[in-house]
């Protein structure tokens, strides 16, 4: 499939995903009132903690806003709070509506819109292919903006398991784009520096632990910027990813991949693995109040001549922006910001907004 297909297709997929999130947007969910022996099947600490919370109910101090006569001291009786990674990939099956449909949208990974500076602007991406050098710097700013839309739909699932420690499996459709727009960049009508399209197939195996290790994903997926030469780039890659979690606030998710080998004539970036590494870390801390989240990711090629690594973290403060943003700081230092940045080296710092995940 050639660059120009898979842009198309990218772009396809992302009109698709956009049509499904308007009318997924339209779709309000009754809450779900599953027992708690059908909420936690697998835990026994899990299922022990929702019995004690179903009977003793939670009190909570009502503002004084709500009304002069409002009694302060009002008894509220709630669920038990679902960790972010089983919110994430729906370990306990709570947002099942219809298995024989298409799963909602849910968030995947971060979405997010930043005005990101860097330390040094890439204004002549190289590969090692000649035809892959770009000639004539880019006229580039060092200022601009940066936004990530990522979503994901539940496609299918087989849950009672029960082989080898694993007690479901789910599969999940992807869609992650993240673009680098020159909008301060007016002398030459603002044009996008690179948009990166990454569809991704995940498989997901449960083990129903109520902590330590929670799930085990095999993906495959395809990133490309559906650029022509020169500065066309692309991979394919099939990766094994293990998540922990403890204490309902910390996460860690450790991935490690294999690139797929391309014809040596038409690999836009032979060397990238030198650069992108071999696997990646993502560490993530967020209080079980939601008032602030913390995420370091962490990616390195593990080798011991010529180490090349990339760190990124991300905080998303306390101060929101009505329901559904927050304001977003992002730094990033190492190989591969960007797709087309791969083997430029770079320190960013960005500022902006990011979307609630859940």
């Amino acid at each position: 499939m050639g660059q120009r297909e898979i842009f198309l297709l990218c772009n396809t997929v992302l009109f698709s995903v956009l049509c499904l999130a308007f009318a997924a947007s339209a779709w309000a969910g009754s809450k779900n009132l599953f027992k708690c022996q059908q909420q936690y099947p697998y835990s026994d600490a899990e299922r022990l903690k929702c019995y004690d919370q179903s009977a003793v109910p939670v009190r909570n101090i009502i503002p004084e806003t709500v009304g002069a006569n409002a009694d302060k001291n009002v008894v509220i009786t709630r669920g038990t709070e679902r960790s972010y990674l089983t919110q994430a990939w729906n370990l306990d099956d709570q947002s099942s509506h219809d298995p024989s449909k298409l799963g909602r949208l849910q968030p995947y990974r971060q979405n997010y819109l930043l005005v990101k500076k860097t330390g040094s602007p890439n204004r002549q991406p190289t590969s090692p292919l000649i035809e892959h050098n770009v000639l004539v710097p880019n006229d580039i700013d060092a200022l601009e903006a940066k936004y990530q839309i990522s979503v994901k739909a539940d496609i299918g699932n087989q849950r009672n398991i029960n082989i080898f420690g694993i007690k479901t499996l789910r599969f999940w459709g992807t869609y992650t784009q993240k673009s680098n727009w020159q909008i301060f960049n007016t002398r030459n009508s603002t044009p996008f520096r690179e948009t990166v399209y990454e569809p991704e197939f995940i498989a997901t195996l449960g083990t129903g632990n109520a902590s330590g290790l929670k799930l085990i994903n095999i993906g495959w997926l395809h990133q490309s910027n559906g650029r022509p030469l020169p500065e066309s780039r692309s991979w394919n890659r099939i990766y094994i990813l293990g998540g922990w979690e403890w204490n309902d606030m910390t996460s860690i998710m450790l991935r490690g991949w294999q690139r797929i080998p391309e014809d040596a004539l038409k690999d836009d970036n032979p060397d990238i693995i030198n650069y992108l590494g071999r696997g990646d870390l993502l560490i993530r801390w967020e209080p079980r109040d939601k008032s602030q989240a913390v995420a370091l990711l962490l990616r390195n090629n593990l080798s011991k001549k010529d180490n090349r690594g990339y760190y990124q973290l991300d905080w998303a403060t306390p101060v929101r922006f009505g329901n559904a943003a927050r304001m977003h700081i992002q730094v990033t230092s190492g190989f591969g910001e960007s797709l087309i940045d791969y083997n430029h080296r770079q320190n960013t710092i960005g500022l902006g907004f990011s979307f609630r995940e859940w």
